[in-house]
């Protein structure tokens, strides 16, 4: 039985923000990996909401709930345990604060790189200080497995887009600088939720992914949320056994705007813990970013400017979460003078 730590007092954490409860959204697409038709759904699904869920993925279960056991026995280790992999660089451990711009959040999360050429010694610490919790291959095997199931759906994506060759997106995230990585979130109980006179305590602030696209699996606790194109926000029924797609901003430029990045959010829950799995797929660093010349239209213009991964990457981790990261890349009117 995974015994859950106690979480501090909401006095300790009065920046963190509330919102009102939301209607739980029962229209998200869902796709099978394996349906004839799964690249022209996927299309789709990306085109007006940014945002799937995937069935009939491939990836064992039993790589989903070990690793979910590890990071339980990881999230329930004393704090000054946990202190040890931290504070983050941006890899490692980290509670509260998300970023160095000011934003909270009920949290406290694992960031690690999945890049073999890359690394971090706050990654070896946490491996080195816990070899009890991470010693098996728990977070290699559902890494990998992950990996190859995003590869797939992005040639899926591309293939429907009729974007050639096929492999034009997974290539990215297959090279071996590949700047992807890997985040476990803890979203502990919080008790003291109906003090707040039935307002939500926001676990993660709304924000887009940056990257190219994320994939995220999470335990049967509900607590994600979705913005839809007309400004509302939606819950998202929870699924244990089934991944959830998100398109980053990256994808967003690359598609000139056809595929739009998701605005997207966690809710802290008052009896149980939310931990979730994201595998963030990222180009190299010094990949440039542009929108492709084959999904224009003729005659049709750029809307973003040119960039590099590492440009927009440094933009985006200097802004706040809930910023319009995109805005100094969209193009103007005198840009094109």
């Amino acid at each position: 039985m995974v015994v859950l730590s106690q979480p501090a007092a909401l006095d300790h954490c009065s920046l963190i923000k509330t919102c009102k409860p939301t209607s739980v959204f029962k229209e998200i697409p869902v796709i099978d990996l394996r349906d004839p038709e799964a690249k022209t759904l996927i299309v789709k699904a990306c085109e007006e909401y940014g945002f799937f869920k995937l069935v009939n993925h491939g990836v064992p279960m039993e790589f989903m709930t070990r690793l979910e056991a590890e990071a339980f026995r990881f999230f329930n280790l004393p704090q000054s345990e946990k202190d040890k992999a931290g504070p983050p660089d941006p890899f490692g451990y980290g509670s509260k604060r998300i970023g160095s711009n000011g934003d909270v959040g009920w949290i406290e999360y694992i960031l690690l790189n999945t890049n073999p050429q890359v690394t971090s010694l706050k990654t070896l610490t946490i491996f080195r200080q816990n070899p009890e919790i991470f010693r098996s291959s728990a977070v290699n095997d559902y890494i990998l497995a992950v990996k190859r199931m995003a590869f797939e759906v992005l040639e899926l994506m591309a293939d429907g887009l009729k974007i050639e060759p096929k492999n034009m997106l997974s290539r990215l995230l297959r090279d071996e600088k590949s700047d992807s990585c890997f985040r476990l979130n803890h979203y502990p109980p919080c008790p003291e939720l109906p003090v707040l006179s039935g307002r939500n305590l926001i676990g993660f602030g709304e924000h887009t992914d940056p990257q190219i696209i994320s994939v995220l699996r999470s335990n049967n606790t509900s607590g994600l949320q979705i913005c839809l194109r007309d400004g509302t926000w939606v819950s998202v029924p929870p699924d244990q056994s089934s991944f959830f797609i998100n398109v980053g901003d990256a994808l967003q430029v690359m598609t000139n705007g056809r595929l739009r990045s998701v605005r997207h959010r966690v809710l802290a829950d008052s009896l149980k813990s939310r931990v979730s799995m994201i595998y963030f797929g990222a180009p190299p660093l010094n990949e440039r970013i542009v929108p492709l010349a084959s999904l224009l239209a003729k005659g049709e213009e750029n809307l973003y400017k040119e960039f590099t991964w590492s440009e927009y990457k440094t933009s985006a981790y200097k802004s706040r979460l809930a910023d319009h990261r995109l805005g100094p890349f969209e193009k103007t009117e005198t840009d094109g003078q």
